[in-house]
């Protein structure tokens, strides 16, 4: 069974970020202002759980890899990836989606029905938002006398 300790989980995340974003273990030490020698070596003590990482560590790490820290201590995949994409939202729409979250999350049906909706191909997954949204839409005000 694989270690899900906090440590496992963000040794696991951190390499992920750092594999993605193009860099070694040396050029985000380097990024971090810890040299190129220390930084690498420090990285590599925090991918293979040797060294646990400070506060002002994470958060200079999760600047240079353009994450929210909470992507990097996420506690699954599925979170972490969740945390990712809301990350990329401006602040209204974080709102705004998390509030449809809630919605989802009190219905099930409404969840797997989104679901199903999200794995339709582009041009179908259009034409059945615009047929939904048409049906919640608020009715048009009419003009006064």
């Amino acid at each position: 069974m694989p270690e899900t300790s906090a440590r496992a989980l963000f040794a696991a995340r951190l390499a992920q970020a750092r594999q993605l974003r193009g860099l070694s273990q040396r050029a985000l030490g380097d990024r971090m202002g810890l040299g190129k020698d220390k930084g690498s070596s420090r990285i590599n003590r925090y991918e293979h759980q040797v060294t646990a990482i400070g506060f002002d560590n994470l958060d200079k790490l999760a600047e240079v890899l353009d994450v929210p820290i909470a992507y990097l201590v996420a506690e699954n995949p599925a979170m972490a990836d969740g945390i990712l994409e809301l990350s990329r939202a401006d602040a209204a729409e974080q709102e705004r989606l998390v509030l449809a979250l809630r919605a989802l999350m009190a219905s099930p049906a409404l969840a797997e029905a989104i679901a199903r909706l999200a794995s339709v191909p582009d041009e179908e997954r259009t034409k059945l938002t615009e047929a939904l949204s048409s049906l919640v839409s608020p009715p048009a005000k009419k003009r006064g006398k």
